[in-house]
């Protein structure tokens, strides 16, 4: 079992997003052995969709809770898990710069719950889709997690594309927000519509972030007892503080572009507590 182990220590040693990707793609991988067996045996169905996909009836997922997450490791085809672990090696990368793997996994995962909780209210309430027949599968609703929670801490950062030159973030979630809404009549609305809860999710939580809390440390106070803490006497500094005078829009500009064109260069971990404490106030703005 040697060869085992020694794949599962290179599977370890990965970093979180490309452990996911690995994941996915060996589910893609499994998923169309079983259509050729499907095929082979004239077997009626994909065993792993059948049971590991979305469908919008309630009475389903209560038989199988597990679907509202497991939809989010299954893919339709090539160009689409390509696209999906594409996008989460890039953003995924550039959320780790900036979040732990904890916040990660979280924002992933929401996202992938979130996804599946409006696909299942959209084709329940909405009239327009209620007679159509559909399953959800695709990791594309916690991947949109992911990009819009780092689009909405750091918005004015810029990713150089070919031919187009540098764009904000802030322009890159917005423009996949709108192609979103504008596709859902096109076809394939409960992809769109799982996008969309993602995106709301990930914007969620990067807004409570930013205000200095972390929603995996208030979970979890939720459910532990807290002890009392002995009071601590406090002894107030007699130096004086040094105002610094605030600095104009285009003199913070600057800043930001030298603290960005840093991490590009040599990367997040570079920048002195200094850097990250202004960078982190600039994105709250």
């Amino acid at each position: 079992m040697n060869w085992f182990n020694n794949l599962y220590h290179k599977f370890i040693s990965r970093s979180i997003v490309e452990r996911i990707i690995i994941l996915n793609v060996g589910i893609f991988i499994l998923t169309y052995l079983f259509n050729t067996l499907s095929f082979l045996f004239q077997i009626d169905g994909n065993f792993i969709v059948h049971w590991f996909s979305l469908q919008p009836d309630f009475d389903i997922l209560l038989f199988r809770p597990w679907t509202i997450l497991t939809y989010g490791f299954l893919h339709s085809g090539f160009f689409h898990i390509l696209f999906n672990m594409l996008v989460l090696y890039y953003f995924g990368n550039l959320f780790l710069d900036f979040f732990d793997t904890r916040q990660f996994l979280l924002y992933l995962i929401l996202g992938i719950l979130s996804g599946g909780l409006i696909y299942m209210l959209a084709y329940n309430y909405l009239p327009g889709l209620q007679t159509a027949q559909t399953i959800l599968l695709g990791a594309s609703a916690g991947v949109m997690a992911v990009v819009i929670g780092i689009a909405a801490h750091i918005p004015h950062y810029s990713l150089r594309f070919r031919f187009i030159g540098n764009i904000k973030l802030l322009y890159i979630a917005v423009a996949l927000v709108v192609l979103d809404i504008v596709q859902i009549p096109a076809g394939n609305a409960g992809g769109h519509l799982a996008h969309l809860g993602g995106s709301l999710i990930g914007f969620l939580l990067t807004s409570y972030m930013n205000q200095g809390r972390d929603l995996l440390e208030s979970l979890q106070g939720l459910f532990t007892n807290k002890e009392k803490k002995p009071l601590k006497t406090v002894y107030k500094s007699s130096k004086k503080k040094t105002y610094k005078k605030p600095l104009s829009k285009s003199e913070e500009q600057k800043k930001i572009d030298a603290i960005l064109d840093k991490i590009s260069k040599s990367g997040y971990d570079t920048l002195t507590k200094e850097e990250k404490d202004f960078l982190f106030q600039a994105g709250k703005k």
